[in-house]
C-alpha cells in the first residue's frame, strides 16, 4: 500500500466541506453496499481540546500548531524547558513502562511493537519503556537507513522463528517482532493500523508539519496518555477476526428492528451530520451516512477500539475531535459519543463536520431515542443485546466447529461464538493462528491461493475464496473433505436464509 501523500498544507478545511482537497489521494472500495467503503472526503480540520472524560486516554491538541512554533523559537533561543505532556506523562505511567527490557519475561512476549520516527526518536513501545528501548530503536532506524543507502529497503527480517517486519509510513518507521503464524504481510497490516491509530489523534497534515519544522521531535510530547489507545488496538488484533479479515461484523438482528433503529437515526439527522453509528461492544447495529459518503472499515474499528479504550465514555455525553485516516487524513471530524443507556450495551456516534455544533448534534441523539421508543423497539434491542452471538449449533452441521463467512461486496463479515473445544484462551489463539494461517496462504502475493483443505490431528480446517466472498471453516478431524464440501453448501444455504439478520442489506443514507 502505497503511503498518503498530500501536497495541500492546511491546518482547517472548510467547515461543512465535502470534497476532496487538492492533494488528496481519493480510494473508494469495490462495492460500499452498507455504508463502508473507501471515502474521499473530509470534515473540519480544527485543533480542538478533547472533552474532558477522554483526556486521561488521548492527546490533548488545543493549540498545537502555535505551542510547537513556540517551542520552536524557545529551542532556537536555548531556553526550551520540559513541555506540561512530557510531565503528564511521568505522572501517568502505565504497567508496561515498568517493565525491566533486560528480563527474560520481556523477551518472552510473542509480538512486540515499536514505533519510531526518522530521526530514530522512540514513539511507542508496545511492552517496556520507551527510554530504555532507544538504543534498540536507534538499531532499527540504522537498518533502514543503510539499505536506504543502497536504494533498497528492508521489508522484514526472518531467524530463528522470528518475524522482523518493517513499515516506513514517513516521517515514522513501524517495526514488529513477531514468533506467531501470521505471515510478513498480515504483521504489516497490523502495523499500518498503528499508523492508523497515531493518525486518527494527530491527522496526517499536523504530523508532517511537526517534523518538517524539526526532525527529532519527540511526538510522545502529543501523544502522551494515548498509549492505552495503541495498547487496547493490539490486544484486540490479537483475539477480533475482524482485522484479519479487513471487515466489520453485525449485531444479529432481526430486518424489521434493525430497519426501525436505521430510520430512526436517518430521521435523527442535522445539517453537519455525516455518519450516524449505533454499536454494540464491537459489533456494527447500524450506519447512516450521508448520501456519496463511505467510511471504510479500517475507520470504523478505530472508531470501535476508541470507545472499548475507555468506560468513561458511559458517563456522558463526549465531543471529541477525531480524524478518519482512510476517510481523509488530513483533517477532524468531531464526535459525540455516549451511550443510550447505562445498563444497555448500545453505544451511540454521531460524527460532525462543525466542531461548534454540540448542542445540536446531542439533540439528534434525543430525537433517536424518542423514535425508537415510538416504534417500540427497545424491548426488541434489549433482547438481542442478552444473546449478541449464536451459537454454530444452529447451523445443524453436526462436525462443523466454527466458521467465518466474509461478503467482499459489503465489507461486513459473521461468525459464530467460538465454543468447545476452544474454551480456554490459548485455545481460542490457536484457532486465530490457523485461521492467519490459511488466510496467509490464501492471500499470498507471489501465490494466492482459492481454495486450501487443511488437515490436523485436532482439527479439519477448509478454506474457499471467490470474487463474491470469504469462506473459512472448522470441523472435525474425523471428517472427510467430501463432508467438508458437503458442509460448506449446507452452510452457504443457511447463511443465505439468515442474511437479513447477520447483515445490514439495506443501507440508509440521510
Amino acid at each position: 500500500m502505497a503511503a498518503d501523500v498530500h501536497k495541500k498544507k492546511v491546518w482547517e478545511v472548510p467547515n461543512g466541506s465535502l470534497a476532496p482537497g487538492d492533494g488528496q489521494h481519493a480510494e473508494r472500495s469495490e462495492s460500499p453496499t452498507p455504508g463502508l467503503g473507501q471515502g474521499q472526503s473530509h470534515g473540519r480540520g480544527n485543533m480542538e481540546q478533547i472533552s474532558k472524560d477522554f483526556s486521561e486516554l488521548s492527546t490533548q491538541l488545543t493549540g498545537m500548531a502555535l505551542d510547537l512554533e513556540e517551542e520552536m523559537r524557545q529551542s532556537k533561543e536555548g531556553k526550551l524547558e520540559p513541555s506540561p505532556q512530557t510531565t503528564r506523562r511521568d505522572s501517568v505511567l502505565s504497567g508496561k513502562e515498568e517493565e525491566d527490557v533486560t528480563m527474560d519475561a520481556w523477551r518472552m512476549h510473542r509480538k512486540h511493537v515499536f514505533v519510531l520516527s526518522e530521526a530514530g526518536k522512540p514513539v511507542y513501545s508496545r511492552y517496556g519503556s520507551e527510554e530504555a528501548l532507544s538504543s534498540t530503536m536507534g538499531v532499527m532506524m540504522a537498518l533502514v537507513s543503510f539499505l536506504e543507502a543502497e536504494k533498497n529497503a528492508i521489508r522484514s527480517i526472518h531467524a530463528d522463528g522470528y518475524k522482523v517486519v518493517f513499515v516506513r509510513r514517513s516521517p515514522l518507521v513501524l517495526v514488529a517482532v513477531a514468533r506467531t503464524q501470521q505471515s510478513e504481510q498480515e504483521i504489516a497490516h497490523e502495523l499500518l493500523y498503528i499508523y492508523y491509530q497515531i493518525l486518527s489523534l494527530l491527522t496526517w497534515t499536523q504530523l508532517n508539519h511537526i517534523f518538517q519544522q524539526k526532525q527529532n521531535y519527540d511526538l510522545r510530547r502529543l501523544l502522551a496518555g494515548s498509549e492505552r489507545i495503541t495498547d487496547n488496538l493490539l490486544d484486540l488484533m490479537a483475539h477480533d477476526p475482524s482485522f484479519l479479515m479487513g471487515a466489520v461484523r453485525c449485531l444479529p438482528l432481526a430486518a424489521s428492528v434493525r430497519d426501525a433503529v436505521s430510520t430512526s437515526l436517518q430521521q435523527a439527522k442535522a445539517k453537519s451530520l455525516v455518519f450516524s453509528i449505533l454499536l454494540s461492544g464491537n459489533q456494527l447495529v447500524s450506519l447512516v451516512r450521508k448520501k456519496d459518503q463511505f467510511l471504510h472499515p479500517i475507520d470504523l474499528h478505530l472508531l470501535f477500539n476508541l470507545i472499548s479504550s475507555s468506560s468513561s465514555f458511559r458517563e456522558g455525553e463526549a465531543w471529541t475531535p477525531i480524524c478518519l485516516p482512510k476517510f481523509n487524513s488530513s483533517g477532524f471530524f468531531h464526535a459525540h459519543i455516549s451511550y443510550l443507556e447505562q445498563e444497555m450495551d448500545l453505544c451511540l456516534l454521531l460524527v460532525s463536520t462543525d466542531r461548534e455544533d454540540f448542542f445540536t448534534v446531542s439533540d439528534c441523539k434525543r430525537r433517536f431515542q424518542e423514535r425508537l421508543r415510538r416504534r417500540g423497539v427497545h424491548h426488541a434491542l434489549q433482547e438481542a443485546l442478552r444473546t449478541p452471538f449464536y451459537s454454530v449449533s444452529q447451523v445443524g452441521i453436526p462436525d462443523l466447529r466454527h466458521f467465518i463467512y466474509k461478503s467482499k461486496s459489503s465489507g461486513l463479515f459473521t461468525s459464530p461464538e467460538i465454543e468447545a473445544p476452544y474454551v480456554r484462551d490459548e485455545e481460542k489463539e490457536r484457532l486465530l493462528g490457523l485461521y492467519q494461517y490459511l488466510h496467509s496462504r490464501a492471500h499470498n502475493s507471489s501465490r494466492p491461493l482459492k481454495n486450501i483443505y487443511f488437515t490436523g490431528p485436532r482439527e479439519n480446517l477448509l478454506a474457499w475464496v471467490t470474487s463474491a466472498f470469504e469462506l473459512y471453516i472448522c470441523y472435525s478431524p474425523l471428517g472427510t473433505k467430501a463432508g467438508a464440501i458437503s458442509a460448506v453448501n449446507k452452510l452457504m444455504k443457511w447463511i443465505r436464509k439468515e442474511e437479513d439478520r447477520l447483515f445490514i442489506l439495506t443501507p440508509q443514507t440521510y
